[in-house]
């Protein structure tokens, strides 16, 4: 894509969306397969933890899941990959493995698929149908440092969305910045968000937080315990941990979460093309 093309948006159908889910619970189970025989904890987060509630696996509109993990969690996952994940048919995917990648968590993806998401088409990596794997970061704990930590988020996660947001803003101010931001190179970037991780780590906090990926309003971040204490729960044909509190956590994610979306807010991600594994 030129900058100056504008693809078209692929709609899926119904069949097509129950295919790429199912290949989401085959990425679950390799990322579960995993972590069992590695002894790594990990939990259902986000709309997948709200699915295996309300619908007991995939929103039935939904077109991605997240798994999450603790910051330590996650790098053991992460080293585990290297020789436990199956390469013939899956790849992960990061910000210090992959190339062009401007996400602050990772991927799984199925190998044999593509799955491009609308208007970033030009991002310079293999997109194949993918689960989110989301690693939690202590929050500060002290008042002020809670708030500078939130504002030092969300830069950063401004920096990472610049290629896309610098190519489909509509304000022309908020294009103008983005462009700006994108000129800093992503070595740079990356570096100084690899200090920010660390510098975070050194001491256990109450609250925890995927440090790219936005919070409710006036949310900071999420109860440290959501993440340890865990039960297991139905998604599709597996048994999978999330939150014991799963009602205090959904309802500061999502509020009255057991009430359906009106039919209008029941929408997939727009994706300009998908490809299925040919079997």
């Amino acid at each position: 894509m030129d900058g100056q093309q504008k693809e078209q948006q692929y709609d899926i159908s119904e069949e097509e969306l129950k295919q790429i889910q199912a290949i989401q619970q085959e990425l679950i189970q390799e990322v579960a397969r995993i972590c069992r025989k590695c002894g790594i904890h990990f939990n259902m987060v986000g709309g997948t933890m709200l699915g295996a509630i309300r619908h007991k696996g995939h929103i039935p509109w939904d077109d991605d899941a997240d798994i999450g993990f603790l910051r330590t969690e996650y790098e053991k996952f992460r080293e585990a990959c290297k020789s436990e994940l199956d390469h013939d048919k899956y790849y992960l995917q990061d910000l210090r493995s992959t190339e062009g990648y401007r996400w602050g968590y990772g991927k799984l993806r199925r190998k044999d698929t593509e799955f491009l998401r609308l208007n970033q088409e030009f991002m310079p990596y293999e997109q194949g149908i993918f689960i989110d794997l989301m690693p939690f970061d202590n929050v500060p704990d002290g008042w002020l440092s809670k708030r500078v930590h939130f504002i030092q988020c969300f830069l950063y996660r401004k920096l990472f969305w610049s290629e896309v947001g610098s190519r489909t803003e509509k304000n022309p101010w908020k294009r103008t910045v983005y462009q700006c931001m994108k000129r800093i190179p992503m070595k740079i970037v990356i570096r100084s968000y690899q200090h920010f991780i660390d510098a975070g780590q050194r001491k256990k906090t109450r609250l925890v937080r995927i440090l790219t990926f936005p919070t409710p309003k006036g949310v900071y971040g999420y109860e440290r315990e959501w993440y340890t204490r865990l039960s297991m729960y139905r998604f599709g044909n597996m048994m999978l941990p999330g939150a014991r509190d799963y009602d205090g956590y959904l309802r500061v994610k999502y509020g009255n979460y057991m009430d359906l979306p009106p039919a209008e807010k029941r929408k997939i991600h727009p994706v300009s093309k998908l490809k299925l594994p040919e079997e």
